[in-house]
C-alpha cells in the first residue's frame, strides 16, 4: 500500500486517491495540456465551476481513468484563465488531502494576485487584514504601492513559526514560499494559506466555513486580472505531489527566447520601445490600467480618472475596468458607443469634451477593428479627435487622453511606429497572445508603446512585475516559435476568410455580413474573423429574434457535427488550423449588459482547413432554411 505523509505527518494521502491521480495523468487527453480556449458545445456556463469536478468524482468513485471517459468530461471552468482540467485536478487532490471542498483550493500562475484577491474583498467589506509570512516575500511584492495605488490596507508581520500566529479581528493571510506547493498545515488562526513557488505559481487554500464567501470573488479575480496556474506547471506540481519527478528549475533558453520575442514584437509593430509580455491579454491589460492609475495618482493628484470603454466590447475588458473603478472613489467607467451605427470618432469627441470640462484624466480602451462587428473608424479623424486640445470649465488646458488600443484582430497593422497614424498621440497597443501571436498555443499577451508613451511603460512594467503576471518561460518559448510566422499566417487566413465571405454573399445574400472592405484590406486591415447576421422571419420583433437565435445554433451545430476535426464551437481567433464559431452574446460578452449583447454568429478561420467541405456544409444549411 502506497501512502505518503504530508504536512508534518498530520495528513495522509489515501492510496486510492494517489493511485487514481497517477492513472489520470497517464491517460489524460492531450487537450488538457495544450488547449487554450474552451469548447462551448460541452460548456454549461451556470455550472462551469462545478460540473467538471462533479463528473470527475463520479469517474473516481467508479475507478474509471480511461482516456475516452476523461475526454468526455465537460469543459472545466474557462480553460486556462479561470481554470482548466489539470488545475481542477490539482485543486481537487489538495482538497482531498485536507478534507475540505475542492472549490476552497484555487491555483494561480501569479504569486502576488492571490494575496491581492483577499485584500480586494476586504477593502470592499471594510475588513482588517494581516499578512503573516516566514522567510522572505518575493522581491516584487511592494507593500507601499499595494497600499497607495491599489488602496488595499493590511499589516505585514514576519514570524519564525506558524505557532506564533494568534487570533485576529479580521482576516489572516499566511504566505509561505516552498518547494512543496501542495503541502498545507491547517490551523484555525489562519484564514487563507498561500503557498508560493518561484517557478510554478501559487496555491491558495480558503480555511473555515466563515470564509466560504470569499471563494467566488477570489475566482473572479483570477478570471479577470491573471490566470490559473498553467497546465504545464500544474502537471509539474501534480507529478511532484506524486513523487514521480522533482520540480525542474532549469532555465533552458529563457533569455534567448525572450530576446527573440521582444525583437519580433518590435519588428511586427514597427516600434522601438521595449515591449512587455504578460501571462494573458487580461493580465497585460490589468498592468496597463494600474500603471496608468499609478501615473495619474502621482502626476495629477486628486483628479478624477475616467476609464472609457465600449459597452459591447469583450466582456473581460468591460468587467475589469469596472472592477478597478469599484476599488477607488476617484475612478469612474464611462461608455463609448462604437458599433452598430455608432461612430467611434464622434463618440470619443463627445466624451472627451465632457471629461475636459470636469478637468479629469481620460483613458480610452477600444478595439480596432471592433468586436464583433469588425468595423474600423476613419483613422485620420481618430487621430485629430485624440490630438485636439480641449479646455476645462476654467479655460485651462485639459489633460490629453491615453488611447489604449486592443489590436488583437489585426496585430500586423503599424499604428504606433515613427510617423504612423497614432505616433503623435499617447497610445499603448496590446494584443491577446492566445490569438495570432501563438496560434492558440498559449495565452500570453503583449503591449507596445509609441515614443509619446515611453514614460508610461515604466509604470506598466512595474505593475506587471508587482502582480507577477509576466509571461511564463514556456509561454515565451511558444511565442518565440510562432511570432516569426505570424504576419504570413495573418495574410493567408485573410485570403481564406475573404473567399468564405464572398461565398456566403453569393449563397445567402439576405444575410448581413460584417467584415472589412477591400479598401480597408488594401491598407493592411486583414482580419480573419467576420460576423454573420442571419436572415430571420416572424410577425413580431420577439418572434424574429427567437427564430434568429435558434438559426445561429442550427448553423454552428451543423458545422461542428459535419466537420468535427476542424469546425469548433470556440471563442478564439488566429488559430493554426480549423474554423471557430461562436455567438458573442453567450461567450465573449458574458458580463456585458444584456441590451448591449450581440446575438449573431462570429466566425474565425485559419488558412489550414478543408475549405470545400466548409462551403458544402454551409450550402446544406442554406438549403435547409
Amino acid at each position: 500500500m502506497y501512502i505518503t505523509n504530508l504536512s508534518k505527518g498530520k495528513i495522509m494521502l489515501s492510496n486510492k486517491v494517489l493511485t487514481y491521480i497517477k492513472d489520470v495523468l497517464e491517460n489524460m487527453p492531450t487537450d488538457w495540456l495544450n488547449l487554450t480556449t474552451h469548447r462551448l458545445d460541452i460548456y454549461d456556463e451556470p455550472l462551469a465551476k462545478t460540473q467538471f469536478l462533479e463528473q470527475f468524482e463520479i469517474l473516481f468513485n467508479d475507478h474509471n481513468s480511461q482516456s475516452s471517459s476523461l475526454s468526455e468530461l465537460p469543459t472545466a471552468y474557462d480553460y486556462i484563465r479561470l481554470g482548466h482540467p489539470l488545475s481542477c485536478v490539482l485543486e481537487w487532490t489538495i482538497a482531498n488531502l485536507n478534507n475540505i471542498n475542492a472549490e476552497n483550493v484555487i491555483s494561480f500562475s501569479s504569486n502576488t494576485v492571490p494575496v491581492l484577491a483577499v485584500l480586494r474583498k476586504n477593502l470592499l467589506a471594510h475588513k482588517n487584514t494581516q499578512i503573516v509570512y516566514t522567510g522572505q516575500l518575493p522581491d516584487f511584492f511592494d507593500p507601499e504601492i499595494i497600499k497607495n495605488i491599489y488602496g488595499y490596507q493590511f499589516d505585514l508581520i514576519k514570524v519564525d513559526r506558524v505557532e506564533e500566529i494568534s487570533s485576529f479581528n479580521g482576516s489572516t493571510i499566511f504566505v509561505s514560499q516552498q518547494d512543496d506547493i501542495c503541502n498545507f498545515d491547517l490551523t484555525p488562526n489562519i484564514d487563507f494559506f498561500i503557498n508560493i513557488h518561484p517557478h510554478l505559481g501559487s496555491v491558495l487554500l480558503v480555511n473555515g466555513e466563515q470564509n466560504d464567501g470569499y471563494v467566488s470573488e477570489i475566482q473572479h479575480v483570477r478570471r479577470r486580472e491573471t490566470i490559473a496556474m498553467t497546465p504545464a506547471n500544474t502537471l509539474v506540481a501534480l507529478n511532484h505531489l506524486l513523487e514521480q519527478s522533482p520540480v525542474d528549475h532549469k532555465n533552458g533558453n529563457v533569455e534567448a527566447n525572450k530576446t527573440l520575442v521582444l525583437n519580433s514584437i518590435k519588428e511586427i509593430t514597427g516600434t522601438n520601445i521595449k515591449p512587455l509580455v504578460g501571462s494573458s491579454g487580461l493580465s497585460m491589460q490589468y498592468a496597463i490600467v494600474m500603471g496608468l492609475v499609478h501615473d495619474a495618482i502621482e502626476n495629477h493628484k486628486g483628479k478624477a480618472i475616467k476609464i472609457i470603454v465600449p459597452p459591447n466590447c469583450y466582456g473581460g475588458t468591460n468587467d475589469q475596468a469596472r472592477r478597478v473603478a469599484a476599488c477607488n472613489d476617484h475612478i469612474e467607467v464611462m461608455d463609448l458607443p462604437v458599433d452598430g451605427g455608432k461612430d467611434m470618432v464622434e463618440s470619443i469627441d463627445v466624451v472627451l469634451d465632457k471629461i475636459a470640462k470636469e478637468d479629469a484624466i481620460p483613458y480610452i480602451i477600444a478595439e480596432i477593428p471592433t468586436n464583433p462587428r469588425v468595423e474600423v473608424p476613419d483613422l485620420m479623424k481618430l487621430k485629430d479627435v485624440l490630438s485636439k486640445e480641449r479646455k476645462t470649465k476654467n479655460n485651462e488646458t485639459a489633460i490629453d487622453p491615453v488611447f489604449i488600443l486592443d489590436q488583437t484582430f489585426c496585430p500586423n497593422v503599424h499604428f504606433l511606429g515613427e510617423n504612423e497614424i497614432l505616433s503623435s498621440v499617447r497610445t499603448i497597443a496590446y494584443v491577446s497572445g492566445s490569438k495570432f501571436p501563438s496560434g492558440g498555443k498559449c495565452t500570453a499577451g503583449y503591449c507596445v508603446a509609441n515614443n509619446k508613451s515611453k514614460d508610461l511603460m515604466q509604470k506598466i512594467e512595474l505593475h506587471l512585475q508587482l502582480c507577477d503576471n509576466e509571461a511564463t518561460n514556456l509561454q515565451m518559448e511558444i511565442l518565440a516559435k510562432q511570432l516569426p510566422s505570424m504576419n504570413q499566417r495573418i495574410h493567408d487566413a485573410y485570403q481564406t476568410t475573404r473567399e468564405f465571405v464572398n461565398f456566403i454573399n453569393d449563397t445567402l445574400p439576405e444575410a448581413k455580413i460584417n467584415f472589412v472592405s477591400e479598401e480597408l484590406a488594401s491598407k493592411g486591415f486583414t482580419p480573419s474573423v467576420f460576423s454573420l447576421d442571419l436572415p430571420t422571419k416572424g410577425n413580431t420583433d420577439e418572434e424574429k429574434e427567437t427564430y434568429k437565435r435558434a438559426l445561429n445554433l442550427k448553423l454552428i451545430n451543423l458545422m461542428i457535427k459535419e466537420i468535427p476535426n476542424e469546425s469548433k464551437f470556440c471563442v478564439s481567433y488566429g488559430q493554426l488550423k480549423g474554423c471557430y464559431w461562436t455567438i458573442p452574446a453567450t461567450s465573449t460578452q458574458g458580463t456585458t449588459k444584456e441590451g448591449d449583447k450581440d446575438y449573431i454568429v462570429r466566425v474565425a478561420l485559419s488558412a489550414n482547413l478543408d475549405f470545400e467541405l466548409h462551403k458544402k456544409v454551409f450550402l446544406d444549411f442554406v438549403r435547409s432554411i
